[in-house]
Formats: C-alpha cells, structure tokens, sequence
C-alpha cells in the first residue's frame, strides 16, 4: 500500500495536496460515469465494496499507527469509503452528500496538515511527540483537537455533519449493512483521534522536544480558521443549498 508511505516520506506541502486533489478529482470522475454513464447493478455493487473495504481497513489500519503522517493516511482511506457510500447509493440524496462529504474532508484536511506545517520545525514525527503540546502551545494543541473531533465525527462539528448526510443517504437507499459498518468503523476511529488529544494534554512526550513558539497573530489566525471550518454546520447553509442544485441538475 503506497499511500502511508507517500504520505510520511513526502514533505508536509506536497503530502497535503496529496491528500486531497486527487481524491476530488477521481471522485469527480466517478461521478461524471454516474450522470453520463448507465449506473447498474454491478456498478453499484462495485462502489459498495470498495465503500465497506476501505472504511474497515482505514479504521483498523490506523489503530496500530504511531507516526502522525501514518494515521492521516490511513485516515484518508477511511474517509474515502465514507465518501463513497453516496456513490453506492445512486439517488440524489446520494449525491448531495458525496458533496458534501468532499468538500467538509477537503476542508478539514487542510486544517490538520496546516497544523502539522506548523509543527515541521519542531521535528514530530511520531505521536508520542505530541505529548505535552497543551503546555507549551495550548492554541495550537486546541486547534488541533477540535480538527480530531471533527475527525472522528463528534457533534457538532462538521465531520458530524458529512457522516450524518451520507450514513442518512445509505438508510434511504436500503444500505442498511452499509450504513451499520460505516458507524462501527467511526466507533472505531474515535479511538485513535481522541488518542491523539490525551496525548497532547495528558501525557509527556517520549523525548523532550522544544516547541518553537508560533507568533501570536499566526496562533490566533489558525485556531479562528480552524474554528470556522471544523464547527461550521453545513445545514441550513449556502452550502447545503448550493450541493442541493448541484447534484439535482447533475441527476436530471
């Protein structure tokens, strides 16, 4: 498996566009067979296997991580089998909230490897490093729990609301399996993200790492942007109107 790979050995920059342009642009593709393209049974039953596929082996391949860049890519398999439970649907409610489950992902990915950026200097690499981070940048340490709790999916951040549209548009479909496995597998994953948050408030690091102190107005700008992307609800919104049009005009 090549991406957990890529994923540490590349710089952080190139990881993080890794991580998300071609992700949309293989589901964007996916989603022009689907308007274009007869949609099946077969094709169907394609998108659900890989769907149930990758959200068990991204949550269970991320518990054993102890790398930071480890657990985002095995993190990202996972999210990916989230997203494709509204292609495995075939409605429009399934393509709503493939929309939105791109673009809160995308949006919470930039968050997590901005905070990882930051970081660079500090030379963490495995999450035992991250031990004692609330003392030394308590911003930062909070800014990057609320990106894990989005994450793994707590209420009521955004991560909440990308799982709740898609594990809706599986029940409405019939999904019924798809939706159970996609709930265990979010079960699963609160384990290993708020692993992360006991660790940078309630343990001590592995070795002791000087944290380079970020300048106050750096500081601030990524706890609002992370605030704002992390906790914005999608519904009622812009958001859920515009992906509303969008996948409805696509459908017909």
């Amino acid at each position: 498996m090549w991406a957990p790979d890529i994923y540490e050995g590349s710089p952080t920059p190139v990881t993080a566009f890794l991580s998300i342009a071609p992700k949309i642009s293989i589901l964007a593709n996916m989603l022009r067979v689907f308007i274009v393209a007869s949609y099946g049974g077969t094709l169907q039953q394609i998108f659900f296997f890989c769907s149930i596929a990758s959200m068990i082996l991204g949550a269970l391949a991320a518990m054993a991580q102890t790398k930071v860049k480890r657990l985002l890519a095995y993190s990202s398999i996972g999210h990916v089998g989230y997203i494709c439970i509204g292609l495995s649907c075939g409605t429009i409610e399934g393509i709503q909230s493939l929309l939105i489950g791109i673009f809160i992902y995308a949006s919470m990915t930039i968050d997590a490897f901005a905070i990882v950026l930051a970081l660079r200097q500090t030379r963490v690499k495995y999450i035992a490093d991250l031990g004692a981070l609330a003392k030394t940048n308590p911003i930062l340490a909070i800014t990057f729990s609320m990106t894990m709790f989005s994450y793994a999916g707590i209420p009521p951040l955004a991560g909440f609301c990308s799982k709740f549209y898609l594990f809706f548009a599986a029940l409405g479909c019939g999904a019924y399996f798809l939706a159970l496995v996609g709930v265990v597998t979010s079960v699963i994953g609160c384990f290993y993200y708020i692993r992360l948050v006991k660790r940078m408030f309630f343990d001590k690091p592995r070795t002791w790492i000087l944290y380079e102190p970020m300048d106050r107005e750096k500081s601030l700008l990524l706890a609002m942007t992370s605030s704002f992307i992390t906790s914005s609800f999608p519904y009622p919104s812009p958001i859920f109107d515009l992906t509303h049009q969008m996948a409805l005009s696509s459908y017909l």
